[in-house]
Parts: structure tokens; sequence; C-alpha cells
């Protein structure tokens, strides 16, 4: 008797649709630490601190990021890129900002030459 065989596990395709994106996933955890215990959680003790704390770290982030782009170390980069994505994250859970509103300037965005996207900006 032959062996049935195992229906095939559909294989997801390598597109991530935003709604599933990683940085989406990491806002909810990050926002739901707002009331946390700062003694127990990073991201609680950032909150504690006030968006002031939080925006002074992501600066420092973005700087240790932008030396690394500058000397050129791809796993340092990737490293500090990361927590520069936490920290704007998590000063976004600190004011409110939901991250569809910023896929959704990036979105407006796509397809318009930067140029001409800075300049609109200049008229309103």
């Amino acid at each position: 008797m032959a062996k049935k065989k195992k229906p095939k596990k559909a294989q997801r395709p390598n597109i991530v649709t935003i709604d599933e994106h990683v940085l989406d996933r990491l806002y909810l955890v990050i926002d739901s630490r707002k009331g946390a215990d700062p003694e127990t959680s990073y991201t609680a003790r950032l909150f504690s601190r006030g968006r002031q704390q939080i925006a002074k770290k992501l600066g420092e982030e973005a700087v240790e990021a932008l030396i690394e782009g500058i000397q050129g170390d791809k796993p340092k980069l990737v490293a500090e890129s990361a927590d520069m994505l936490y920290h704007l994250l998590t000063l976004w859970a600190a004011v409110g900002v939901k991250p569809k509103s910023v896929w959704d300037e990036l979105a407006r965005r796509e397809g318009l030459s930067g140029i001409a996207e800075k300049a609109s900006r200049k008229r309103t």
C-alpha cells in the first residue's frame, strides 16, 4: 500500500505586508510598556523619564549609526540602526504617533522627486 504524501506547507511569499511588519509589532510592544514598572522594563523607564529623554536617546543612537555608516562597519551599522529605530518608535509612542501615519506619509511621497517634495513643503 502506497503511503499518502503529506500536503506541502504553503510557503509564505517573501513579501511582508505593512500590517505584519516587524516595526508595527515592535511598536505595539513598546506602546504596551506605558505605565509598566521602570525597574523591570527599559522601555517603561524611558517613558517614565519623558519625551525629552526619549528624544535625547534617539539623537544619541542616530549619531552612533551615522558614525558606523561613515566608517563602513556593516554589522555595527545594523546594530545601531536597530537601536535608532527602537528609540524612534518609542518617541512615536510617547507622542501618540501611530506607525500607520508614517507609512501613509511615505506612501504619499512614493514616486515623488525629493526635490519636488521639499519644494511643496515650502509653499504650504
